[in-house]
């Protein structure tokens, strides 16, 4: 169990913007930040954190919350994970009772998955430098490839050692179970006919280079074999898990997360080495795809970082056209996309070994060259004396040029294609349009498909009624969060008799809190609200404002569950959401909240007031329906219900039919 203590320091410390930071990028928008939604796929933010109020809200999803509700739904971490993990961050100590066997048995699988990649993460790490073949073979190779001992210490890197099952006894006899060893992959479990199952390491003898999560946790292990053992394979990854999935993880990205924000642009190499050897020589914004073709999940994950990705290349690579044809994706993404090839012979790992940080920084800048640039001039020289390749290669760059969404880079590209190849922009724009036409019928095809899936079903469309009475108790603990606290001049309304003998609401002024007001109000009418919910988030927050005259929306969120605290972050930023729209840029303004409390609170209760009424007429209105009884009484409270609610309507500048 973590101490409250530091949960509340862990609270006081973290910064919202800071930690999402880390895995959006974020851009100033008014007094709040935006960015592409992480939860979705998306072109157009939606995702929105307040600095102020220290929550976010990702509007294409509907999730929201504190710092800790986006690291638990971000990462997937447990809530006290998440505390550790911002402790961690911001340096501040952890007191807690260390974990018995028992705990460690009732973890959940997926959290086991995790604590046993940590575990297997150390272990490799103190066999490297601990024991004699690990400093003999393991650390002995690092030292050849160049890396420093405080860089294969930053990265954990390790060695398994060339013994069947040496890892797999340690992690047994140190209590972590067989089940969750052979899941993440790093134990292998044979069944063996008419004996026992035989179990022995998977990484055995090899090197190993930990691969971790956006926020630092190990999620598998890539492992190199350092003997020329023709029958296993040089690099050797984690199998697919719960916790470890090679399309939606990026080597690296961890420690260049923050790079890559700063630089706004990302290196992509392709391997471990070139990202630790480039890290090393000080270029820090580089990730790698660890040997996998790129997906549409790997280009995201730097698409919240920086909309720039420049491409590195081998000088030698034999599958550079196949590698191509893999960032036309990156395109569709709409990134800017740059490539840079080495000299012959070289690659990222040796060019950053040979070279220092000037030379290889001024190298990357004079070398990158623009992707679609770069396919046209590599392969208009392949085709350059064969004009059925010529006219293919022409097909192909426009099909590149296809994928970008933006119409005026699709232009400009077009022009630069016109140029090289020499051939007319008409002839360039009839092929686009035609592979534009292309992709519209195939996508209409699908559409109709999936349409005869479904059994169709026409309905008369069926409006949604307004919960009123939900949304104008959404709106109480809303002003309740804002303005709680605030002193206001408030407008109370007294029911007197004039001279002519008729009801009248007269106005007094009084000063309180708007927290007093609103709890006042809702007693003297003994209006209790009827969501379950919002009852309870409106008692708590009555109790820390009357309690507390500091009072912080972060505090309070911060001794909610995490249900609670969605919904609450919801209905804080939910006039967030038309930031979103930039109104002021077509002259449009609208209306700060913050401008008329009193009048808010005011016409809120008031409003709230008339929905009752309103509904306790209706249900007088039910009983006079038998006509069997005498309705004289009811008849006349109804009457004295519509004449209040007249008064308060007019009050709300409402005519009543």
């Amino acid at each position: 169990m973590i101490s409250k203590n530091t949960i509340d320091q862990v609270y006081e410390t973290a910064r919202l913007e800071e930690v999402i930071g880390d895995f959006v990028q974020l851009k100033k928008s008014g007094s709040n930040f935006k960015g592409l939604s992480p939860f979705t796929d998306e072109r157009t933010p939606s995702f929105m954190v307040s600095p102020v109020k220290q929550i976010w809200k990702d509007f294409s999803s509907g999730k929201g919350g504190n710092v800790v509700a986006f690291l638990m739904e971000h990462e997937h971490f447990t809530y006290p994970e998440a505390i550790k993990y911002l402790a961690k961050k911001y340096n501040i100590e952890v007191e807690e009772t260390e974990q018995t066997n028992e705990q460690k048995e009732q973890a959940n699988e997926r959290e086991s998955m995790y604590l046993v990649s940590e575990y297997a993460q150390k272990y490799f790490t103190k066999t490297l430098w601990n024991s004699e073949p690990g400093k003999a073979i393991g650390l002995t190779y690092f030292k050849e490839r160049g890396f420093t001992d405080e860089t294969i210490k930053r990265f954990g890197l390790g060695y398994s050692l060339d013994e069947w099952e040496a890892f797999t006894q340690k992690a047994l006899g140190d209590g972590y179970k067989l089940e969750f060893l052979e899941k993440t992959g790093l134990t292998i479990v044979k069944d063996q006919s008419g004996g026992e199952a035989r179990r022995f390491d998977r990484f055995k003898g090899r090197v190993m280079f930990p691969i971790h999560s956006m926020s630092g946790r190990v999620l598998g292990f890539g492992g190199r074999i350092l003997t020329n053992d023709k029958k296993a394979a040089k690099y050797l990854n984690s199998p697919e898990s719960e916790i470890y999935h090679k399309s939606k993880v990026l080597y690296g990205i961890y420690y260049a997360k923050q790079a890559i924000a700063k630089e706004d642009n990302c290196f992509l190499v392709e391997g471990y080495t070139d990202v630790i050897q480039m890290f090393q020589r000080g270029v820090e914004n580089v990730v790698s795809s660890s040997g996998t073709a790129l997906t549409p999940e790997q280009i995201r994950l730097i698409n919240r970082l920086t909309k720039n990705i420049t491409v590195l290349f081998d000088g030698d690579a034999a599958g550079l056209r196949a590698s191509l044809r893999g960032i036309d994706l990156i395109l569709e993404q709409g990134m800017n996309v740059k490539v840079c090839t080495f000299p012959e012979g070289e690659d990222p790992d040796s060019f950053a070994k040979n070279n220092t940080y000037e030379d290889l920084v001024q190298y990357l800048q004079e070398n990158a060259k623009d992707f679609i640039q770069f396919k046209t001039s590599l392969l208009a020289e392949e085709a350059a004396n064969d004009p059925i390749k010529r006219a293919d290669t022409v097909r192909d760059i426009v099909n590149s040029i296809s994928k970008i969404p933006d119409r005026i880079r699709q232009e400009i590209y077009v022009q630069e294609c016109a140029k090289i190849m020499q051939i007319s922009e008409e002839v360039l724009y009839n092929t686009l349009a035609q592979i534009d036409k292309k992709h519209q019928t195939d996508a209409a095809k699908k559409e109709k498909q999936e349409r005869k899936t479904f059994e169709v079903v026409k309905n008369d469309a069926v409006v949604e009624k307004v919960d009123v009475q939900y949304e104008l108790e959404r709106k109480i603990i809303e002003v309740l969060l804002l303005y709680g606290n605030q002193k206001q001049e408030f407008e109370d309304l007294v029911l007197k008799e004039n001279e002519e003998g008729e009801l009248v609401l007269e106005p007094e002024v009084v000063e309180a809190k708007v927290y007093e007001k609103v709890y006042l109000d809702l007693q003297d009418d003994e209006i209790e609200l009827s969501n379950q919910q919002f009852k309870t988030i409106y008692y708590k927050l009555i109790e820390r404002l009357n309690e507390d005259a500091d009072f912080s929306v972060s505090a309070f969120l911060s001794e909610l569950d995490q249900e609670t605290v969605s919904q609450v972050s919801s209905i804080l930023m939910e006039e967030e959401q038309y930031v979103l729209h930039d109104w002021e840029r077509r002259d449009i303004y609208p209306k700060e909240k913050k401008i008329g409390i009193s009048q808010l609170v005011g016409e809120t209760i008031l409003t709230l007031r008339c929905n009752l009424i309103k509904n306790r007429i209706e249900k007088l209105k039910e009983r006079t329906e038998d006509s069997q009884e005498d309705h004289t009484e009811v008849l006349e409270e109804i009457m004295n219900y519509l004449q209040l609610n007249k008064l308060l309507n007019a009050k709300l500048n409402r005519v009543l039919s």
